[in-house]
C-alpha cells in the first residue's frame, strides 16, 4: 500500500492575521509582533529590522505607505498609515501615530504590528520640571 505526502503548499500555508479597524495586519511578515521600541515614535516610515519578508510573495523589500490619513480630535493629531509590502501590495500592518499637549508636556505615542508600541512625553518649557531638584 503506498502512502501520500500530506504536505501543505506555502501558498496554502494558515496566516496568523490580527485585525484592526477592520484591516488584517499580518503576524507571519514580522520578527516580533508589536515590539516594544521605548520612546522611539515614528511619525512616518516603516522599522525594517523587524520585516522578516512578504509571507505571500516571499520578498523582502522596501514598502510603500498607503492610505496616510492625519486627523485632530478633542486636541490630539492622529496620524494612520498602512505598510503593504512593494512586490504584491499585501498589507502587512496599519501604523498610528499620536500627538498631543497635556498641561506643560508633548506626549506621543506609536502603535503599528510592524514599528512596535512607544511612548514618549517632553516638556514644552525650557527647564524640564521632572529634571529640577528641591532645594531644601
Amino acid at each position: 500500500m503506498r502512502r501520500r505526502s500530506r504536505e501543505v503548499s506555502s501558498s496554502r500555508k494558515r496566516r496568523r492575521a490580527c485585525f484592526v479597524d477592520g484591516v488584517a495586519m499580518c503576524g507571519d511578515c514580522v520578527e516580533k509582533e508589536y515590539p516594544n521600541r521605548g520612546n522611539t515614535c515614528l511619525e512616518n516610515g516603516s522599522f525594517l529590522l523587524n520585516f522578516t519578508g512578504c509571507a505571500v510573495c516571499s520578498k523582502r523589500d522596501f514598502m510603500l505607505i498607503t492610505n496616510k490619513s492625519l486627523k485632530e480630535e478633542d486636541g490630539e493629531e492622529i496620524v494612520t498609515y498602512d505598510h503593504l509590502c512593494k512586490n504584491c501590495h499585501h498589507v502587512i500592518a496599519r501604523h498610528e501615530y499620536t500627538f498631543s499637549i497635556m498641561d506643560e508636556f508633548q506626549e506621543y505615542t506609536m502603535l503599528c504590528l510592524l514599528c512596535g508600541k512607544a511612548e514618549d512625553t517632553i516638556s514644552i518649557l525650557p527647564d524640564d520640571p521632572r529634571q529640577m531638584t528641591l532645594l531644601f
